[in-house]
């Protein structure tokens, strides 16, 4: 389970390094392969998983049916755009400059672990999504969220 954040910075090819805590786990979940996609909710946001569990989230959405217009939009999101990834030998893998510049990613990022994935985020939309989250915290609160023990 992936968790934390780390402040990381786009090279000028557009790598990023894989923090040195994470690389054994990755590199023992299916040889290192992932999968980078963007995100299904939010933008500014890349999701990065190994493979294994993004085909497991592929055929989730893909069993959608296609009559729907939401549907059809997150098929695209997730599976449309998805892009095999495979750390090279300094770890580091490469964004395709599509992704990068949808979600907004430049030199300074941040890679947050969250639970069987990662998201790379635009430093300054996730500062700005914080900011938004806090001040709506309260309106927001569901059922599930009240039923925690924090």
């Amino acid at each position: 389970m992936y968790f934390g954040e780390t402040a990381i910075n786009l090279d000028a090819k557009g790598r990023i390094a894989i923090p040195t805590r994470y690389r054994d786990d990755i590199a023992a979940q299916d040889g290192g392969q992932m999968v980078l996609t963007y995100s299904a909710f939010d933008s500014g946001v890349l999701w990065l998983s190994p493979r294994e569990h993004w085909e497991s989230m592929r055929d989730q959405v893909m069993s959608l049916s296609t009559f729907d217009a939401a549907h059809r939009g997150l098929q695209r999101r997730l599976v449309g755009s998805a892009t095999p990834v495979e750390p090279d030998g300094s770890f580091r893998i490469q964004l395709p400059q599509t992704l990068r510049q949808v979600a907004g990613l430049e030199k300074k990022a941040v890679l947050m672990g969250i639970g069987k994935r990662f998201e790379i985020w635009n430093e300054n939309v996730l500062n700005q999504q914080r900011a938004d989250e806090e001040r709506s915290l309260a309106d927001t609160v569901s059922e599930e969220m009240r039923g925690l023990v924090l």
